[in-house]
């Protein structure tokens, strides 16, 4: 049907703006770049500022890599998922860990009570980590694992896993995200307070440039600030001077830029606004290659590059009409790809029902291989370069996130405006503007706002077991009577005194992971000494 003439009155009225507010003009042209050097400004893909791509070929010579995030239940029912997946065409793993494992609580204790298993899988113990990748060459598959508080323990398992199946931790590939500080923003799974957390990223850098040379150590997340509700300007701009207080640690802490910098990576949103997604990423590469140039004078040109895994965006995915978010899937897969991200995960059209069934975990696949194999977006890098709408909009996307890192810097760096509450507030004004444009239907979220179904019908939703946490309660009691308890508590002794110190604690977590401690006895240990967070208010 037809519009009405309220309706165009009312489209047309207002002059458009992307997520961020940028005003969108209704034509483009040479004017817009006066006095623009394209050489300066966007190079050749794979040359600074690497505004066009990180690599000369991009998708050419490889695919980003397809990696979907999966992680239920139990060590078994994940690894299943897992293999489901890879047999589906999934190039790389990602894993998803329940609330408990990633507050460093085991499940039998009482605060896990009810959310074992429920977001993701239940790991305690270096028994749950091998039957999470049984039959699985660790050797030749990349893991992402989105774990922060506890990414060193989660880390470490998976090196003695591999480590006891004869695998070299040196041919290991993958990444933790390992991101603390955006957990104070954004999204809450934090357990000690900002500065001994801190310590805890230095130590893994450390750790990893010794032991696990080609594990990415960190994955500076403006996912989660997004998901919050923040702007796109805001996700680069809050997450990159998270990614200036993670350089600056470990500098302080004696690492060299150089040593560190090559294995940082970073994992953005993807929302529906296309065009300023596209142009998000782009102004992303550029700043962070000149913050290492200039501000930390990096000199290996792997420093230089900003690497990224994207999510498309769960909290643009509605539960009424779930079969639409296929579009919207596919339509923010797209952007991350003309981005340029280096891999991609697709979220199921279910998932604001509950965890994503087969068949949506199968649509989300096939929908990167469409796009990857069928749509002609792979043929050349940075398709869209030289557009007058997307270098305008780069440009004007990079001016918003200098304006932010500037402020940022004058309030004593993003750990300062983190306890100051600043990015808080700062999301928080941008998601209830959001919510507001919504109601007032400046914004139509269709089948939810507007083009609304009076008879949805029933969704298949993910079943969850209700035994679960009790047999994965019951493993952990047989797991802690097998071992030998002495050895456990000499161990997690020996992390409590380096931890009242200043050695690198990644190596007697080991040890003591080793000796077969569990997750939240090492977390509890920490705990002990470093204390627990207390938001401000």
């Amino acid at each position: 049907m037809e519009p009405n003439s309220a309706s165009v009155l009312s489209m047309s009225s207002k002059r458009p703006q992307t997520d961020s507010g940028i005003e969108i003009d209704s034509y483009y042209g040479p004017e817009r770049l006066e006095g623009w050097d394209p050489a300066q400004r966007l190079g050749r893909p794979g040359e600074p500022p690497f505004t066009r791509g990180i690599y000369p070929d991009m998708y050419r010579s490889r695919l980003w890599t397809m990696r979907q995030y999966a992680g239920f239940g139990t060590a078994e029912a994940t690894n299943k998922r897992f293999k489901y997946l890879l047999e589906a065409g999934q190039t790389g793993l990602s894993c998803a860990f329940d609330l408990p494992t990633q507050m460093g609580l085991d499940s039998d204790h009482p605060k896990a009570d009810g959310e074992v298993g429920k977001v993701g899988v239940a790991i305690d113990s270096i028994d749950d980590m091998k039957m999470l990748f049984h039959g699985i060459p660790l050797d030749s598959v990349t893991t992402s694992m989105t774990i922060n508080s506890t990414a060193a323990v989660l880390l470490l398992m998976y090196q003695i896993e591999a480590e006891e199946n004869g695998i070299s931790p040196y041919k290991l590939k993958g990444t933790i995200q390992n991101d603390i500080l955006k957990e104070y923003v954004a999204r809450g799974t934090y357990i000690y307070p900002p500065r001994p957390s801190m310590r805890l990223i230095t130590d893994t850098f450390a750790y990893c440039h010794e032991n696990l040379p080609n594990w990415n150590s960190i994955s500076i997340s403006g996912y989660h600030i997004r998901e919050a509700g923040s702007t796109a300007v805001q996700e680069i701009a809050f997450t990159l001077s998270n990614g200036i207080a993670y350089v600056q640690a470990a500098i302080e802490a004696g690492l060299k830029v150089d040593d560190f910098a090559p294995r940082l990576s970073f994992f953005w949103n993807a929302h529906n606004n296309l065009f300023e997604e596209i142009a998000k990423f782009r102004a992303g590469r550029r700043i962070w290659s000149n913050l290492m140039s200039n501000r930390f004078g990096a000199k290996d040109p792997r420093s230089l590059l900003l690497r990224f895994h994207t999510q498309t965006g769960g909290s643009t995915l509605t539960a009424q009409q779930p079969e639409n978010n296929i579009v919207r899937v596919a339509i923010q897969a797209l952007a991350a790809v003309l981005g340029g991200t280096q891999s991609l995960h697709t979220n199921g059209f279910d998932e604001a029902l509950g965890l994503p069934t087969e068949r949506a975990a199968k649509i989300a696949l096939r929908t990167q291989q469409i796009i990857g194999y069928e749509s002609g977006v792979t043929d050349t890098p940075d398709p869209l370069g030289g557009s007058y709408f997307i270098e305008s909009l780069t440009d004007e996307i990079e001016a918003g996130v200098w304006k932010y890192l500037e402020k940022l810097d004058d309030l004593g760096g993003a750990v300062a405006a983190i306890e100051s509450g600043y990015m808080q507030d700062e999301i928080e004004k941008a998601a209830y503007a959001y919510a507001k444009a919504v109601d007032a239907k400046e914004k139509i979220i269709v089948g939810v706002n507007q083009f609304l179904d009076q008879d949805p019908g029933p969704v298949e939703v993910f079943p969850i077991d209700p035994k679960l946490q009790a047999s994965q309660v019951e493993r952990l009691k047989r797991y802690k009577q097998s071992r030998d308890g002495v050895a456990v508590t000499e161990a997690l002794s020996a992390l409590e005194k380096c931890a009242k110190g200043d050695g690198n604690l990644l190596y007697p977590m080991r040890a003591a992971l080793k000796k077969r401690a569990t997750l939240g006895e090492v977390s509890e240990t920490l705990r002990g000494v470093f204390g627990s967070y207390r938001p401000r208010g």
